[in-house]
């Protein structure tokens, strides 16, 4: 049979078996992932089982740097900067950058920290918008603040990898409240290997949570159903995405919230990249391709325990936004480091990862709603049988509720952050519920991710409305 001489219903029968395939292998591979997830959960619990449940405390932790870029964050940067402050940790420091802030970030810093100017010689080691001023605490010894002009949250990062004083850096969002101990477990990579030159560590939704002083005392449940589609969502994304990877040295995302890094290894590639809006997937792609082109020994990796907790949009259009930047960014940076693909030198990186994040993540959006579109419509028009959308939707949606569930599974049998049983019920409905509406809502969402990048429209800081309830806590 050649091209030529395929019929109408030969090409409707193809497309058919195609995208069925399709979402087979996705959801196959995923699966996957789950295992070697589960594997990787496991041993960790065990090893954590053998040195106890509190973090490990060795006395040689190195000295850290928290890279705090603010921007209108007025609501809940009070909440954020003494979270930081009373980490367990041995040696930090906090350094707030107010990234040209429209509202009243800086004077609330001011206000809240007895903040006094601190003139101080900066290096320039990475390239950034230039400084206005810094400060230091009158109450806090270790905590200063940088006030900048704009120039977006990867510029902001620089400027605070040029001030930091110290060796290693760990990045997080001003909206964000870091679990007491997370410094302490997110550095264990660093004292265990060597070679180790970012390690990451979970983002979870504080909406709905009981938070006092600057720490989540209990986790609960919002009201929003959105919010608790997005719970399932991280998980699922946490638990078996990032986690299935970290075993093969190919995690290509540390989450902008809460990532730590070797900073002469981040200033020797550039630092953060300005023209990007997925400025902390690109820089760990790229800290891959370039200690792989030069031969170098390295590891990145993801730990499922240091918890970060993070606001989440609670209405479609913040989230859509959100969802579309987060889609214009990965683009940005596997389109960027395609010569990672395949190379001789790419590894796992270049010849699991990227391919993968490519078919599945980058194209998939496009792939997925061109799928929903065919068969549903050709369903509606008495072209595709019933047997064929059924068997479609068992494994696009049907699937797709297997590998939700499977991220909560993982969840009730490691940490249980959800100590109720009526939340976890609630969250299994949710990973039922999420799939019959909320991920094919983020397709469109990410297709209009795609046409930004490929329209190549301008980018800027993405704002969120916040409640700040949280945050005033």
């Amino acid at each position: 049979m050649t091209l030529d001489s395929l019929t109408a219903l030969d090409w409707l029968w193809w497309l058919q078996l195609g995208f069925i395939l399709y979402f087979v292998l996705l959801n196959g591979t995923y699966l996957v992932l789950n295992v070697l997830s589960m594997a990787s959960l496991l041993a960790y619990m065990r090893e954590r089982a053998v040195i106890g449940e509190a973090a490990p405390y060795l006395g040689v932790e190195p000295p850290v740097s928290i890279l705090m870029p603010a921007f209108n964050e007025e609501a809940t940067i009070r909440t954020s900067v003494r979270s930081m402050l009373q980490l367990q940790y041995p040696e930090f420091e906090v350094l707030v950058i107010n990234d040209g802030s429209k509202d009243r970030t800086l004077e609330v810093l001011i206000e809240e920290f007895a903040l006094v100017l601190h003139p101080e010689p900066v290096r320039q080691s990475v390239a950034h918008k230039p400084i206005e001023a810094i400060y230091r605490s009158q109450r806090y010894v270790n905590l200063r603040v940088i006030d900048k002009t704009n120039g977006g949250k990867a510029d902001a990062l620089n400027a605070g990898i040029n001030v930091a004083r110290h060796g290693l850096f760990c990045g997080v969002d001003a909206d964000s409240i870091l679990q007491r101990d997370s410094l302490l477990r997110v550095v264990q990579p660093f004292l265990e290997d060597e070679r180790t030159i970012a390690a990451g560590g979970t983002v979870r939704i504080a909406n709905g949570s009981h938070v006092r002083g600057g720490f989540l005392i209990q986790a609960g449940l919002p009201k929003s159903w959105l919010a608790r589609f997005q719970i399932v969502e991280y998980l699922r994304a946490f638990l078996f995405g990032r986690l299935g990877w970290s075993p093969l040295n190919a995690v290509l995302i540390i989450s902008g919230a809460f990532g730590l890094f070797d900073r002469e290894k981040v200033i020797t590639v550039g630092g953060y990249r300005t023209d990007t809006v997925g400025e902390d997937m690109e820089l760990v792609v790229r800290l891959h391709r370039y200690h792989r082109q030069h031969r170098l020994a390295y590891r990145i990796r993801y730990l499922p325990d240091p918890i970060c907790w993070t606001e989440c949009p609670q209405d479609l259009g913040t989230l859509g936004r959100q969802r579309s930047r987060w889609q214009r960014g990965l683009a940005e940076s596997l389109g960027r480091h395609s010569r990672l693909a395949f190379s001789r030198r790419g590894g796992t990186p270049g010849w699991l990862a990227w391919p993968f994040m490519t078919l599945f993540e980058w194209l998939g959006p496009l792939i997925e709603l061109a799928g929903y579109c065919f068969m549903l419509g050709g369903f509606a028009l008495g072209v595709v049988s019933l047997s064929a959308l059924t068997l479609f939707l068992l494994v696009a949606v049907g699937m797709g509720i297997l590998l939700s569930v499977n991220g909560l599974l993982l969840e009730t049998l490691s940490f249980r952050v959800y100590t109720r049983r009526r939340d976890m019920l609630q969250l299994f409905l949710m990973a039922v519920l999420e799939n019959l509406g909320y991920r094919q809502l983020n397709t469109l969402w990410r297709c209009r991710g795609l046409w930004q990048w490929f329209s190549r429209q301008r980018h800027h800081w993405g704002a969120m409305r916040r409640d700040g309830t949280w945050g005033q806590n």
